[in-house]
């Protein structure tokens, strides 16, 4: 099973400074043509970014997905050729034990830059980027892997948790 749900309401008061009304307006990602890839992830307040600025975008989304998958994240086509808006991380990477882990259940993150020559400004509900569910391949002499997700962002460096 793989869908998107909102971060609880406890995660999203620790994680932004937004009210229960905002909350209440979360738009879930949905894709916006029947052969549409990508699932588009929504701005939660007015954005504006200035040349070459960057932000931490929160989504107050988090994805569930099969162990076998990824949820990948990329710029929005538009705004990257338009506006030269893009990820600072290239792509994102969503692993499906990232869902509700103990540090922040989950919540994606969305970081962009402006590497255009002019300020950009994105309303509150513009889709600004997209995730693509993939399932992804193990190699043959893979040693196992005892290690699990203890936490959120930057976690697979602690080495998680051994069982």
């Amino acid at each position: 099973m793989r869908k998107f749900e909102k971060i609880s309401f406890k995660q999203f008061q620790k994680d932004t400074n937004l009210t229960e009304k905002e909350y209440n307006e979360i738009i879930i990602p949905k894709r916006a043509t029947q052969n549409s890839a990508g699932y588009d992830f929504h701005v939660l307040e007015k954005i504006t970014l200035k040349p070459n600025e960057i932000k931490k975008i929160p989504t107050a989304i988090k994805a569930k997905m099969q162990q076998n998958e990824v949820l990948m994240i990329f710029i929005r086509s538009s705004l990257g050729f338009k506006y030269n808006l893009r990820l600072c991380n290239g792509t994102g990477i969503i692993d499906s034990d990232y869902y509700n882990n103990q540090d922040n259940e989950g919540h994606i993150f969305i970081k962009i830059w402006n590497e255009g020559t002019e300020t950009l400004t994105l309303n509150k509900g513009d889709r600004f980027a997209q995730g693509i569910f993939l399932n992804y391949l193990k190699t043959e002499d893979e040693q196992e892997i005892i290690n699990t997700r203890k936490g959120g962002l930057g976690s697979t460096n602690k080495g998680g948790i051994k069982k």
